[in-house]
């Protein structure tokens, strides 16, 4: 709840606020299944939202749509509100936009194969270390020629005329073995299968479109349907990184601000580090310690702070940790890890206090008035105002609908890039071979039957035997002169 300037997130003792001008310094929210992490994000993104702040979110499993929707009454409702000395409690809904990149419950979400970059899509169609060097000469082929690589449909058309006429440029961009260009070409297949083909596309997605405000002043909270997206944790994670290094890379320096000009929630974070390469990791860990210089703040949900590797941890100055349960010698380990990562109360131990939280409850810290992480607080989160639970399909319908944007991004555009380029290409190819070829040569067009036209594995076949033919031819040539004038 935003009052008197803060965000009133949890009471004990007395109300614990969340600082907006030290929103952007990044935050935790921890705790095991079923402790209350779901309402705290809710309740965080409610408050940002009232504040004017946009919020984007991936709800990975579809429990916070309803935030679209007015929160219904309950006994148990007014028993908590009445606890917490909330005074003008009211339930309401929030301005929200649906993505998807699927596009079933929400606007589609698109990027371009170069927007992506060869690093990245290294990581999603795991390459060796060869492959990619090979991958980001075809990059630059495609740049220098005039290429616009925006599908996977674009990029397949450029690795296979690139294969075909490879010697023509490897004069000027070195060698490209036919082994890494196939295995690259297979690998492009493999990411249409996996969503790639929707996910790669115009429009793609402007980036402003999550900066926006509703006629009333309050942020708009982005919901990106992940539901099944968490089904392939490799498109999920790459897409957080790319999405952070696009902000990164677009954002201006805005220096310290009174509050945000947009925070994110990632839920189950650990699908976004888990078996994640060093690079990617290193990736995350510079955009989260730079980005807030942008304005951006960071909020990681995950059962542990363990889920988080320890360069990320250190930037989450904001935390909020619920219940863990401790059962064996690593959960124990575990519970006292983030007991120790807390400003100490001496009012309480935090490492006991962790095990013995109830739902709702949580041990909060936030930076204070002066900037210094604040002594960790028992407190219970406020209840939220919107809809607790997952609105109905034709909710989903009629949010999309209804939204400015669906015009928008909508309907797929499928301009003239590459694969057109490449086609054109090759028409004039054919047609220069045909002007310079001999009468005989040129009549052929005017035969009845149709000639298939040779793959390009046909074509690396003849050639080898061709090849090899010159070979003989010349050894015998060799052997007779030397018969000959011996």
């Amino acid at each position: 709840m935003y009052a008197d300037g803060k965000l009133w997130i949890a009471k004990g003792e007395s109300k614990v606020y969340l600082h907006p001008q030290y929103a952007n310094r990044h935050g935790l929210i921890a705790g095991a299944s079923g402790t209350g992490k779901t309402v705290t994000l809710k309740v965080m993104a409610e408050s940002f939202s009232e504040m004017g702040v946009p919020v984007f979110m991936a709800d990975i499993k579809g429990d916070v749509s309803g935030l679209c929707r007015a929160g219904k009454d309950s006994e148990g409702m007014r028993e908590r509100v009445e606890k917490l000395g909330v005074d003008g409690f009211g339930y309401t809904g929030f301005p929200c936009d649906f993505w998807d990149i699927y596009g079933e419950k929400g606007h589609p979400v698109r990027t371009t194969v170069e927007e992506m970059g060869v690093d990245l899509l290294t990581r999603l169609m795991e390459l060796s270390d060869v492959q990619e060097d090979v991958l980001r000469v075809v990059f630059r082929i495609c740049s220098d020629e005039g290429w616009e690589l925006v599908d996977t449909k674009d990029l397949r058309a450029a690795l296979s005329f690139i294969s075909e006429n490879r010697k023509e440029y490897e004069v000027e961009y070195g060698t490209m073995s036919v082994q890494s260009l196939g295995a690259i070409q297979r690998s492009v297949m493999s990411l249409e299968d996996v969503g790639g083909d929707i996910f790669f596309g115009e429009p793609a997605l402007d980036i402003d479109d999550w900066f926006r405000t509703d006629s009333d002043g309050r942020g708009v909270i982005n919901i990106l349907h992940s539901v099944k997206l968490a089904h392939n944790p490799k498109l999920h994670s790459t897409f957080v990184v790319w999405l952070l290094n696009d902000l990164f890379t677009t954002l201006p320096e805005v220096g310290d601000m009174e509050k945000p000009k947009l925070v994110f929630f990632f839920d189950e974070a650990h699908m976004l580090f888990d078996d994640a390469p060093p690079v990617l990791t290193k990736k995350v860990e510079q955009v989260v310690k730079l980005i807030r210089s942008k304005g951006v703040g960071i909020y990681f949900i995950s059962q542990s702070p363990s889920d988080i590797p320890d360069p990320v941890l250190s930037q989450l100055s904001n935390r909020v940790q619920h219940a863990l349960r401790a059962y064996t010698p690593k959960e124990q380990k575990a519970v006292k890890v983030a007991a120790e990562t807390f400003r100490p109360n001496p009012r309480f131990k935090t490492s006991d206090v962790i095990m013995e939280l109830g739902t709702g409850e949580a041990l909060v810290s936030f930076i204070d008035g002066e900037g210094s992480p604040g002594i960790v607080e028992r407190a219970f989160i406020l209840p939220p105002r919107s809809y607790l639970g997952q609105i109905s399909e034709g909710d989903y319908k009629a949010m999309i609908s209804g939204s400015d944007l669906d015009e928008k991004y909508r309907e797929r555009i499928d301009d003239y890039t590459a694969y057109e380029a490449i086609g054109k290409a090759e028409e004039r190819s054919e047609a220069v071979k045909a002007k310079s070829a001999g009468p005989k040569e040129r009549a052929a067009p005017k035969r009845t039957t149709t000639r298939k036209r040779k793959s390009y594995a046909e074509k690396t076949t003849d050639r080898m035997v061709g090849n090899a033919a010159s070979a003989i031819g010349r050894g015998l040539g060799n052997m007779l002169s030397k018969k000959l004038f011996r």
